[in-house]
């Protein structure tokens, strides 16, 4: 059976991004997935302290933050899945704030020790699928053009041993107060989901 995790880095639930990942999500689970989602509203995950503790010891195994949070049962999950679905709103050009406090702790998956310039991953295989999820108050080709959230799902996946398969560029979603996506976004994502199972 696939397992599929969703991270959703929205602030709000029933949004625009959060309804097209659980369309995802039921479509995987109508082709036979499990799946999981993860609202990152609902996790405690401290700031990095750019301690880098985690990237010291050699070796592919990821390595382990000193803080004591919600990250590692997180990372676990995702460790854990075949599939991983990473989502965020758009907001001032990229993505929210949530989400990237969230990728500047997978530091871990790099090696850097001091006495070298910058990080290396710790290995280039990608044993899982990832979907991508970007929703803006632009029109949705746009997202790709003009905004960084696009590069950093992508980094986010890639640190989390993640080949992308799929992407959705969810535009003008900001139209009014609690928008919902059109029937087209809604049917597009369930597909993608169906082949994810």
């Amino acid at each position: 059976m696939t397992r599929i995790i969703a991270i959703e880095g929205s602030y709000r639930k029933g949004g625009v991004t959060d309804t097209v990942v659980e369309a995802i999500l039921e479509g995987a689970r109508a082709g036979g997935a499990a799946t999981q989602k993860i609202h990152l509203s609902d996790q405690h995950i401290e700031f990095c302290t750019n301690c880098r503790t985690c990237t010291q010891q050699p070796g592919e195994t990821r390595g382990k933050c000193v803080q004591e949070d919600d990250l590692e049962p997180l990372l676990q999950a995702v460790e854990g899945a075949d599939v991983v679905v990473l989502a965020s709103p758009v907001n001032y050009y990229n993505v929210t704030a949530l989400f990237r406090r969230l990728l500047e702790r997978l530091l871990g998956y790099t090696y850097w020790p001091w006495d070298q310039a910058g990080p290396k991953a710790r290995t280039n295989r990608r044993p899982r699928r990832a979907v991508l999820v970007a929703s803006a108050g632009m029109p949705g080709f746009l997202i790709p053009i003009a905004t960084g959230a696009p590069r950093t799902l992508r980094l986010a996946a890639k640190s989390m041993g993640a080949r992308p398969v799929a992407s959705m560029w969810v535009g003008l979603a900001a139209q009014k107060p609690m928008q919902a996506p059109s029937a087209h976004t809604l049917a597009t994502a369930r597909k993608i989901g169906m082949g994810l199972a």
